[in-house]
């Protein structure tokens, strides 16, 4: 029997009655069709599977008990991946970010550059940001991850690639002299720029050169945004991280 993971927006802990989200609950009641009995797992974000059952099971409120915790960190990655991803229109953004949270990102920046594609006032960027958040949280619940990866808020490129960090900072350049086999272990976790669709403009490029972002490459061919920030990831993960 397949037990669900939901999120669930505070703070839990064992032997706790805990009533769920408007959400979580036209999840369990309307979309699953869960039973009273029916086991669940709850997590907050805080590394920690919390293990129990429903108890209580109305159209409007579902009640958990919380019986035992599981400590989930160890499934997360040992390395720290900042994904600074220019942002894509369509789907294309939500399948990158759910994507990327499965390989182990934890950290999310979108970003605006010379030719993003999309183009939106503030509030609605906000909207956005919001629902790449919720993504996000679904990725967790169904790769198994207990801690849930930040999505910041909108910045445009330059402010983002000119903040002070010591993560190895990296921009994907298919003309560039190295890959990421010949890149040094990150002591500090790793910087990730990964362009929109119709790539960095001549200035940006040289901008983050300035900047100290260095040019990789994946091979001889040139990727589409969302081939190339799962790719990269992925390659990353492999070599420095617990991919196998």
């Amino acid at each position: 029997m397949r037990i669900p993971r939901i999120y669930h927006p505070s703070q839990l802990a064992t032997q706790q009655q805990v009533l769920l989200s408007d959400d979580a609950t036209g999840h369990i009641a309307r979309v699953l069709r869960l039973k009273e009995g029916h086991p669940v797992i709850l997590f907050c974000g805080d590394g920690f599977d919390y293990a129990g059952e429903i108890t209580t099971l109305t159209k409007r409120n579902v009640e958990v008990r919380l019986d035992s915790s599981n400590d989930k960190r160890q499934i997360e990655s040992p390395l720290h991946i900042h994904l600074g991803q220019v942002i894509s229109r369509g789907d294309k953004m939500d399948f990158t970010l759910q994507k990327s949270v499965e390989l182990g990102v934890d950290e999310i920046t979108p970003l605006l550059s010379a030719r993003c594609g999309v183009k939106l006032p503030p509030e609605r960027l906000e909207k956005k940001r919001q629902q790449w958040q919720k993504i996000v949280i679904s990725a967790c619940e169904q790769c198994g991850r207990a801690i849930i990866p930040t999505i910041n808020p909108v910045l445009e490129l330059n402010q983002w690639a000119s903040e002070q960090t010591n993560e190895l900072k990296l921009n994907l350049h298919p003309q560039a002299p190295y890959t990421i086999k010949s890149i040094p272990r990150p002591e500090q976790g790793i910087r990730l720029l990964i362009g929109p669709e119709g790539g960095l403009s001549e200035q940006e490029i040289t901008q983050m050169s300035d900047l100290a972002f260095a040019e990789i490459q994946l091979g001889p061919r040139i990727l589409r945004t969302e081939t190339a920030a799962l790719c990269a990831i992925s390659a990353l993960q492999s070599q420095f991280g617990d991919l196998a």
